[in-house]
């Protein structure tokens, strides 16, 4: 889930109000300078829509190992039937071993 967060927060926080007003903005004028350029920006995002991609890609492999795990419990490993070889030929339809 780490990577759903961070990547919709880099994803967005860029193009929102909260980037123009942060500590490293208001202590450091150069790095206010930097941050404002569309390219910085673009580049956070892109970071942030990776960041999402690699999040549902771990969201949807855990999800469907979940669901793996989960049938495999609920199958029930098929009993032997009763009376051997010739028992099972007898339920299959079979009249059980031929003499001659």
């Amino acid at each position: 889930m780490y990577f759903l967060e961070t990547g919709l927060v880099l994803l967005v926080a860029p193009w929102s109000a909260l980037w123009e007003r942060n500590l490293f903005v208001e202590v450091l004028p150069f790095w206010g300078d930097v941050a404002r350029l569309h390219g910085v920006r673009g580049a956070v995002s892109g970071v942030g829509l990776v960041s999402l991609a690699v999040g549902l890609w771990e969201l949807t492999a855990v999800a469907g190992a979940s669901v793996l795990r989960r049938r495999a419990t609920r199958r029930e490993p098929p009993s032997a039937p009763a009376g051997g070889v010739e028992g099972a030929l007898a339920e299959e339809g079979g009249s059980g071993l031929r003499k001659p």
